[in-house]
C-alpha cells in the first residue's frame, strides 16, 4: 500500500477535472481525496502500487478534452488509512491557476436545447463542464459559484442535484442553470422600456431582424449589433449608425453548410469553426455569395464565425440566414458589457435591445483567426483564447519579479507575469479615446483582483506621448521602457517557444518608436538565444513622414514623403488639393513635423495609392490589405530590383521600376506582386548575410496571407527556418507579452 500526494497545474478547473479523478479513483478502488486550489488541483490518493501506477496513466490518457495538464508534482508518503474517495472543498493561497476560456455550447447540450422533451428545450443559458461561461463571469479564484456572476441565482433543486453529482455531466459545472432558475431574457425598445420577456422576446428579436432592424444582443462577453446580412439597406443603416463606412463586417451563419454556399472552407478552417473555441476565421469569398456587397466592401475575404451559444443557437436556427455579427460598439469604442451603458452608448445605433440578466465581468470580442500556410494564426485573441497563459523559460536567475505589461497604444492588450507564465489579457482595442482607456484600466483592475496581483516592475512602451506610458509612470513602481519592435520579436519567440535559439527576428508594420527617436517599422534584429539580448542589424531606408501618425489614416502622406526622398514629388495633384500640397511640402523641407520612418508598412500604403486605392482610408491597414488583394491574382512574378548596403535596405530601385510600370499601363496585379515578392526576397538576402538558420516573422505586416506565405515558401527554399507567432497574434496585440519578457530578462 502507497499513499501519493499530487499537485497538478495547468488547464484543470472547469474542465469537469475533479470529476474525472474522483470517477477513475472508485473504478479503481483506491482512496483519498482531490480539490480545486487557488494554483491548480490537489490529490491524495492510496491503495496498491499497480493501481496508482495505472492511476497516473490514465490520468494525462484519459484527461477531459479541455483539460491540459501543465506540470504535475510527484510525493510519495506514508498511508493514512484513508476509507472512500471524496471531492472536498477548495483551498485558497496564492493564485496561479489557470481560469478557463468561455467555450463554445457542446453537442450534449445542444441536443438539449432542441429537445422537445428536455426540461431545457430552448433555454439560451443551457451549459455544462464542457462548454459556456468561464472568463467572462469570473470574478476571483479558486473557480467556484460564489466567484462568479452565477451567485445571484439559486439552484432548484434537479439544478442541485446535478450540481453536486459526481457522476453527471454538470457536477461543479458553476453556470449550472435551468429556465426555473436561471438567468432570462428580455426585449427593451431603444429606449430601455420592457417590450416582452422569455421565449416570447426571442421571437420578436427574430421578427425585427427579419423586418430589417438593427437589434442589439447581449451575448456572451458583450453586446453585439446584429442585422440580416443579406439585406443591403439594413447593413447600411448600421454602418451609418455605427461610423464604420467600409471596415468588413464579422458575419454568424446558421451551420457549415449554408457558410459553404458563400465561402471556400478547407478542413482545416472547418475545424477551426467548429472549435471550442469557436472563433471568427477569415476565409475566401464565393464569387456568387448572397450576403449583400455593403457587408465587406471590396473585399475577397469574409470574417465569419458559427453560432457559438445556445442564444445564438436558437436565434439563427429560427432566422435561417446569415446574419452580421459585429461588436456593440461606436467605432474605436469598447465593447458594452452592461445594459446601462449599452442603452446609453447604442441607443442611437439599435431599434432593439435583446438582453439577459446574467452579469458580466469583462468585456469579450470574438477572436479572429486566418490560416496561413496550413497553420491557424491568431489575429485578434478573445473569447476562447483568453487569459490562456504562455509558459516562460528565462534564464535562472533566482526568483522573477512580477510585471505588469501595458501593451501597445494600438490593438492594446496587457499582460502580468506569475512565476514562470504570463497571462495575456483579452483584446482591449486602440487607445484613442477615453471609453477605451476607462476599458483598458478596468482590464487592469480585474486581472490583478483574479489573481490577488500586485506588480513588482511596469513594463510600457519607449513612445513618451502614449497613455500607456503616461499611465506606467503614475504607479508608483519602478518602470521599464522596452522598444515595440524589440516586444514583438520576444513575444514571437515565446509564442513559438524557441527559447535558447539563436535567430533572425524580422518585425514589420506600420508604425513603433524607435530607439534613435525615429518611427520604426521594417527592421531585422539578431537574437541570441540564451540571453535573449535583441540586437537591431538591419531596417530599411528611411523616408519622412508629412503629419507623424496622420499618415495611418491618409495613405497619401506616406506617398507624398515616399517621392520626396526620391526627389519626385512634383506630380501629386490627384490626390492634395493646392494648398494642402504646399503646406506638406513646406513641412518637408523645414523638417517640420516630419519624422523619419523605416516603416514597411507605410510603404505598402504609399505603393496602394500608385495602383489606384484611395488616398484616405477609414481604417488602419485598409491600404495594405487592398494590395494584397490585387497581388492575390498574380501566382508567379519577378521581385524588383533592390540594394542592401551595409545592411540598410535602399527600396528606392524598387519605387522607381514601380513608378515607370504605372506609366505604362503595366498590371496593377502583376505590380503588387512584384512588390510583395520583392519584399520576400529582401527577408531571404538578409538572412543569407547574417547566416542565422531560424527567421521569425512578426509585426502587422505579416497578417498578410500573400507575404507570409510568399516569405515561407523563399525561405524553406533557401534552407531556412521560418517562424511566426500563432497563439498570440503578429499585430500589436502580442506587445504585452514582449514587454513582459523583456522586463523579467532584464531583472
Amino acid at each position: 500500500m502507497k499513499r501519493l500526494a499530487l499537485k497538478i497545474t495547468g488547464l484543470v478547473q472547469g474542465v469537469g477535472f475533479r470529476p474525472f479523478v474522483y470517477r477513475l479513483a472508485q473504478e479503481l478502488k483506491l482512496t483519498g481525496w482531490v480539490n480545486n486550489s487557488s494554483t491548480g488541483v490537489l490529490i491524495e490518493i492510496e491503495g496498491n502500487l499497480p493501481d496508482l501506477e495505472l492511476f497516473l496513466q490514465r490520468l494525462k490518457a484519459e484527461q477531459p478534452p479541455q483539460a491540459q495538464i501543465q506540470s504535475q508534482e510527484l510525493n510519495w508518503l506514508p498511508v493514512t488509512g484513508y476509507t472512500e474517495f471524496t471531492i472536498r472543498p477548495s483551498v485558497g493561497g496564492a493564485k496561479t491557476a489557470i481560469t478557463l476560456p468561455d467555450l463554445s455550447t457542446c453537442s450534449e447540450c445542444l441536443r438539449e436545447i432542441f429537445d422537445p422533451s428536455n426540461r431545457r428545450y430552448r433555454y439560451p443559458f443551457t451549459n455544462c463542464t464542457n462548454c459556456g461561461p468561464r472568463y467572462s463571469i469570473i470574478e476571483g479564484l479558486p473557480y467556484d459559484r460564489s466567484l462568479t456572476t452565477m451567485k445571484t441565482f439559486s439552484m432548484c433543486a434537479e439544478c442541485a442535484q446535478e450540481y453536486h453529482n459526481p457522476n453527471n455531466r454538470r457536477f461543479h459545472a458553476q453556470p449550472n442553470a435551468c429556465p426555473i432558475c436561471g438567468p432570462q431574457l428580455a426585449l427593451w425598445d431603444r429606449e430601455g422600456k420592457v417590450i416582452s420577456t422569455g421565449e416570447e422576446a426571442l421571437q420578436q428579436g427574430v421578427k425585427g431582424i427579419k423586418e430589417g432592424l438593427i437589434v442589439a444582443i447581449k451575448g456572451l462577453g458583450g453586446f453585439q449589433l446584429v442585422v440580416d446580412a443579406r439585406n443591403p439597406r439594413a447593413v447600411e443603416r448600421l454602418r451609418q449608425r455605427k461610423q464604420r463606412p467600409s471596415k468588413p463586417f464579422g458575419v454568424m451563419y446558421p451551420d457549415l453548410e449554408s457558410l459553404q454556399l458563400d465561402c471556400l472552407v478547407t478542413e482545416l478552417e472547418a475545424a477551426l469553426l467548429r472549435s471550442p473555441q469557436s472563433p471568427l476565421v477569415l476565409l475566401t469569398r464565393q464569387t456568387n455569395s448572397r450576403l449583400a456587397a455593403n457587408v465587406a466592401p471590396n473585399n475577397p475575404d469574409l470574417g465569419v464565425m458559427l453560432p457559438y451559444t445556445p442564444l445564438h443557437h436558437l436565434l439563427l436556427k429560427d432566422l435561417g440566414f446569415p446574419i452580421v455579427a459585429t461588436s456593440g460598439n461606436l467605432a474605436n469604442e469598447p465593447i458594452c458589457t452592461c445594459e446601462v451603458e449599452a442603452k446609453q452608448r447604442l441607443g442611437k445605433i439599435t431599434d432593439l435591445f435583446l438582453v439577459h440578466n446574467r452579469p458580466i465581468t469583462r468585456p469579450l470580442d470574438d477572436s479572429v483567426v486566418r490560416v496561413i500556410n496550413q497553420h491557424p494564426v491568431v489575429l485578434r485573441r478573445a473569447r476562447g483564447y483568453a487569459p490562456l497563459p504562455i509558459p516562460l523559460k528565462l534564464p535562472k536567475n533566482g526568483v522573477k519579479p512580477q510585471v505588469l505589461a501595458l501593451g501597445a497604444h494600438l490593438k492594446n492588450t496587457i499582460a502580468i507575469s506569475i512565476g514562470e507564465q504570463v497571462f495575456l489579457s483579452q483584446h482591449i482595442g486602440d487607445l484613442d479615446n477615453q471609453a477605451s482607456f476607462q476599458a483598458f484600466e478596468q482590464v487592469i483592475k480585474t486581472l490583478k483582483q483574479l489573481y490577488e496581483f500586485t506588480p513588482d516592475l511596469v513594463a510600457c512602451d519607449l513612445h513618451p506621448d502614449y497613455m500607456s506610458t503616461q499611465y506606467a509612470l503614475q504607479l508608483g513602481k519602478p518602470v521599464v521602457r522596452v522598444q515595440h519592435h524589440q516586444a514583438h520579436v520576444l513575444a514571437a519567440i515565446a509564442s513559438e517557444q524557441l527559447w535558447g535559439e539563436s535567430c533572425l527576428g524580422v518585425a514589420w508594420d506600420g508604425t513603433g518608436y524607435g530607439l534613435d527617436g525615429t518611427i520604426w517599422g521594417g527592421e531585422f534584429f539578431l537574437v541570441k538565444g540564451n540571453s535573449l539580448s535583441c540586437e537591431r542589424i538591419a531596417s530599411f531606408l528611411p523616408f519622412p513622414l508629412p503629419g507623424g501618425d496622420t499618415a495611418i489614416k491618409q495613405p497619401r502622406r506616406s506617398l507624398l514623403g515616399i517621392l520626396h526622398r526620391l526627389n519626385l514629388d512634383d506630380h501629386l495633384e490627384d490626390y492634395f488639393s493646392t494648398i494642402e500640397l504646399v503646406n506638406l511640402k513646406k513641412m518637408l523641407t523645414q523638417k517640420l513635423n516630419s519624422p523619419l520612418t523605416s516603416s514597411v508598412g507605410r510603404l505598402f500604403d504609399g505603393v496602394a495609392l500608385l495602383l489606384g486605392l484611395p488616398g484616405v482610408v477609414s481604417f488602419e491597414g485598409e491600404a495594405a490589405m487592398g494590395l494584397e488583394f490585387l497581388a492575390r491574382k498574380v501566382k508567379q512574378a519577378q521581385p524588383y530590383p533592390f540594394t542592401i548596403d551595409d545592411y540598410l535596405i535602399d527600396w528606392q530601385p524598387m519605387l522607381r521600376e514601380i513608378l515607370t510600370d504605372v506609366a505604362n499601363l503595366i498590371s496593377p496585379n502583376l505590380i503588387a506582386a512584384r512588390f510583395h515578392q520583392t519584399l520576400a526576397e529582401i527577408i531571404v538576402k538578409i538572412a543569407q548575410k547574417v547566416g542565422a538558420k531560424r527567421v521569425i516573422l512578426t509585426g502587422g505586416c505579416f497578417q498578410n496571407k500573400y507575404l507570409s506565405e510568399c516569405t515561407i515558401s523563399k525561405l524553406q527554399q533557401r534552407g531556412f527556418i521560418p517562424h511566426y507567432p500563432s497563439l498570440v497574434p503578429p499585430n500589436d496585440g502580442c506587445i504585452a507579452l514582449g514587454q513582459a519578457i523583456a522586463a523579467l530578462n532584464q531583472s
